[in-house]
């Protein structure tokens, strides 16, 4: 079971990193903005599985959009918009008109430091290696 240390959440398996992603996807709503940051590995796809069960979306359907840029899943209370920006320069991200993916449903963000300019209404959830399997989430800003 995930545990708080120090104001961040500590998951010991992808399950657990999972289960933190649903929890809060069940307090979003319509517009909502969740930009994910973490190195390879950390854990980033897995809490998007986490807000597609959240959804009512069958996490079996999400996997890492990096060649795709965008996969869109629908089935759940909202459509989730999963973009994955680790092959895009800063200026290629505009072009993908992200602003209006996320008018309808749940935009999901993974690598969002490559976003072109700060969007202070986004969940920011970071994700960090704490050891062999454990990750240290910490989750910043309100729900809709």
């Amino acid at each position: 079971m995930a545990s708080v240390a120090d104001g961040a959440i500590l998951s010991r398996s992808d399950a657990e990193t999972e289960q933190i992603g649903a929890g809060l996807a069940a307090r979003l709503g319509p517009g909502s903005r969740v930009f994910l940051y973490g190195e390879l590995g950390a854990g980033k796809t897995a809490f998007v599985r986490g807000l597609a069960t959240g959804l009512g979306i069958d996490p079996e359907d999400v996997s890492s959009p990096t060649f795709t840029l965008v996969q869109e899943y629908r089935g759940g209370r909202l459509p989730l918009f999963h973009v994955d920006l680790y092959r895009l320069a800063a200026g290629e991200v505009d072009d993908l008109g992200l602003d209006a993916l996320a008018a309808d449903g749940v935009l999901a963000v993974e690598w969002a430091e490559r976003m072109p300019r700060d969007d202070g209404g986004a969940i920011q959830v970071g994700l960090e290696h704490a050891g062999e399997d454990t990750r240290r989430i910490t989750i910043d800003g309100d729900a809709r």
